[in-house]
């Protein structure tokens, strides 16, 4: 029965998410029209129409990846769905930049096309690598169109709420566009690259814990067990904080040389990546939200609350209309006020759901959370020198450099740094690290 439910909900995603994006296309003129408020240019309003209708599919391939991510959480996979969204940003950055300069080796406007069609295989890769798990749980694709089941109504109406909460996020980024896209040319790329290089340590810490917490708080909930229900939250918040605090910082301090490697090829000169990694800098400082965020939205799910995540989301989008409007038109911030609101808003979100969750739930272990966050930040500090070091005493001087020695004295840096942050977290006492530990030398005696 479980599998003729997935087959009946597939075929209705697949079919929905084809006549999206058909319509997407169909209309993305009066779609950029309205996203960019008609202040661009003729021949750039035309080429942002094609890279729309380029990337359209990619709705269709990440809600079914999405659907393959909940069936293989249901049968107790974790793996390869907390990869999927690695699968995509690495796909997606490597794909877009090979193709996009096949296109044009200059990277000029031509090659943005490569990266719009990177957007595509990234997408068919979180798909795609799921798939070799699906099939060794035993799911075999047959095409269902028996909608009219209890089921299927089911599971519709228990996804409204959530994808209602979920969406914030996308409508935010498309209200920093729509801003971004009356500051000129250049803010929008910026900022998507910027997001894009944030979403790369949330796809593999924050989705990873998320997907890996749902099942476990879903069945203390269940059960009535709220003390382990509790005790697993908190403690997913916890790991969420140890794995992207130095995300963070890394990303803050490290933003110019990352994106240098990355992106500054052909057109792509100093200036874009200067003006690139100041946005990534106020992404960062919402990263570790975003992250908590992946633990904390699910958690009201499994304990029947799913309106409010639905109620705190429109708080939300109407938090980043407003500090949009602030940094941009009355600060005069830019591109790096739709960054820095981007952030806020996400720690804006988190503080109102962790209240509301310990209403619920009584308590969330908030002192040991406040008291492991402290050594966390402590061996945070302790990372960033390393970083300011490696600015100052050669990643300022690396300009010259080709770009293999540039790839290779980042992750250097970013080596050591990671080595310094858990060493000193260790020192600290952090639990997680040493848990992280254990579970290492267990796997090492292992015969």
């Amino acid at each position: 029965p479980a599998w003729r439910l997935a087959n009946k909900v597939a075929t209705l995603t697949a079919v929905f998410m084809s006549a999206v994006t058909l319509l997407g296309i169909v209309f993305a003129p009066q779609l950029v029209e309205l996203l960019t408020w008609g202040s661009w240019s003729p021949d750039k309003t035309a080429l942002t129409i094609l890279l729309t209708r380029i990337m359209w599919p990619f709705m269709l391939l990440v809600s079914l990846a999405a659907l393959v991510m909940g069936m293989l959480n249901a049968k107790h996979v974790f793996g390869p769905p907390a990869m999927a969204s690695s699968y995509f940003n690495l796909g997606s950055i490597i794909a877009g930049v090979g193709i996009g300069w096949w296109i044009d080796p200059h990277f000029g406007a031509r090659s943005l096309t490569g990266l719009a069609i990177g957007t595509l295989v990234g997408g068919a890769w979180q798909l795609l690598g799921q798939f070799p798990s699906l099939w060794r749980v035993g799911y075999r694709y047959h095409p269902d169109f028996q909608w009219r089941d209890e089921g299927v109504r089911t599971v519709l109406l228990l996804m409204g709420p959530a994808v209602i909460a979920a969406s914030a996020v996308q409508v935010n980024v498309l209200i920093n566009s729509g801003f971004a896209a009356s500051l000129g040319n250049g803010p929008v790329s910026w900022l998507n690259i910027a997001f894009r290089l944030m979403q790369l340590p949330l796809g593999i810490f924050g989705v990873a814990i998320g997907t890996v917490t749902l099942p476990l708080v879903s069945k203390s909930a269940a059960i009535g067990n709220m003390g382990e229900f509790r005790a697993i939250l908190a403690r997913g918040i916890r790991l969420a904080f140890l794995l992207t605090v130095p995300s963070a910082i890394g990303l803050a301090m490290l933003a110019s040389p990352i994106i240098s490697v990355i992106y500054q090829h052909g057109r792509f000169d100093a200036e874009m990546t200067r003006q690139t990694a100041a946005a990534l800098q106020f992404y960062a400082v919402g990263l570790v939200s975003y992250a908590a965020l992946k633990v904390l939205t699910p958690a009201f799910y499994a304990i029947g609350q799913r309106n409010i995540p639905m109620i705190i989301s429109f708080v939300a989008i109407g938090a980043n209309l407003f500090l949009n409007w602030l940094f941009t038109f009355r600060l005069g911030w830019g591109h790096r006020g739709l960054a820095l609101s981007t952030s806020l808003v996400a720690t804006l979100n988190f503080v109102l759901l962790y209240a509301l969750m310990r209403r619920y739930s009584r308590t969330l272990e908030t002192r040991q959370l406040l008291l492991s966050l402290g050594k966390i930040c402590v061996a945070g500090a302790l990372l960033a020198l390393v970083c300011q070091g490696a600015n100052h005493w050669w990643l300022d001087r690396w300009m010259q450099l080709r770009f293999f020695p540039k790839l290779c004295e980042l992750l250097l840096t970013i080596a050591l740094a990671g080595a310094v942050f858990f060493s000193s977290a260790y020192w600290l006492r952090v639990h997680e690290v040493h848990d992280i530990v254990d579970i290492f030398r267990r796997k090492i005696r292992r015969p």
